[in-house]
């Protein structure tokens, strides 16, 4: 594993919908809390529940799916923003996704939100991940 712990959620949400897997757990990090909470507040998983397992941080992440075929509620995850390759924006030059159907997760001054909170506070930041 990386040191990058958002890379490695994204990773994993991704791997565990191409399977069809209802719960994941991954490495709990205040970015990832909020992640998830994002995640779960625009209806894109379930819930999480944040666990402590041999003295480690663990976040479990309850994944959403429709039907019986199991279609997942999240169809494209991607990383934007990297540590190699960082992208800011300011709150004027957010993208919209497939024109304000998906999210785009920012890391902004105070603290990390959705393009639609970060556009109505009139705050740029850090694009994190695109969610659709």
């Amino acid at each position: 594993m990386s040191n990058d712990t958002i890379t490695n959620m994204i990773t994993s949400i991704r791997n565990a919908n191409l399977g069809k897997v209802k719960a994941i757990e991954i490495p709990a990090t205040n970015a990832t809390r909020d992640i998830a909470k994002i995640l779960s507040q625009e209806g894109f998983i379930e819930d999480f529940i944040d666990n402590q397992r041999d003295e480690k941080n663990i976040l479990m992440l309850r994944l959403k799916y429709q039907g019986r075929k199991k279609k997942s509620y999240i169809t494209t995850l991607r990383r934007i923003s990297k540590p190699g390759l960082r992208i800011y924006s300011n709150h004027k030059e957010i993208p919209k996704v497939l024109g304000g159907m998906g999210i785009v997760i920012l890391s902004t001054s105070r603290g990390i939100m959705t393009d639609r909170e970060a556009r109505q506070k009139k705050i740029g930041g850090e694009l994190l991940c695109y969610v659709w």
